[in-house]
């Protein structure tokens, strides 16, 4: 069980309510895509992904990336227990979509950048290790069915 201080809490609490998910989740998916091309490989339905501008004008792109953030919400609530909270979406990535779970670190890592890039000087170091905790936290539970 991860240990959550009350400014971790807090602070993550914060983050989401201010959270525009329609640009935040959307920019965070693009980046991973972008920078990242071999993630694209799980995305192969959502048709042209053969450059940036293809990416960033995708709408199957924006949607599924809107759709990962609402899905933190659950994290978020669920602070104490989120291991149990993502069991479900850990055996589909793993069994069903087989999706590299070194994928959900990378995303993550596109999502702080979107983040910090949005808070500007707001986004102080003790706020980005509060982040980067709650997003490994995360990252883990979702990689759990294939430990």
């Amino acid at each position: 069980m991860v240990e959550w201080t009350d400014f971790e809490r807090a602070t993550i609490q914060d983050i989401f309510s201010k959270m525009d998910y329609e640009v935040v989740g959307p920019a965070a998916l693009c980046r991973c895509l972008i920078v990242y091309p071999w993630t694209q490989r799980y995305f192969g339905k959502f048709g042209n992904l053969y450059n940036a501008e293809a990416i960033t004008a995708n709408p199957q792109v924006a949607a599924h990336g809107k759709t990962i953030l609402h899905g933190l919400d659950r994290a978020v609530k669920n602070m104490d227990n989120i291991k149990a909270t993502y069991a479900e979406l850990s055996v589909l990535h793993s069994e069903k979509l087989h999706v590299d779970p070194d994928n959900f670190r990378l995303l993550s890592d596109c999502l702080t950048v979107v983040v910090a890039s949005v808070m500007g000087k707001e986004f102080t170091s003790e706020v980005q290790a509060a982040f980067q905790k709650f997003l490994a936290v995360v990252v883990s539970s979702l990689g759990k069915q294939y430990h």
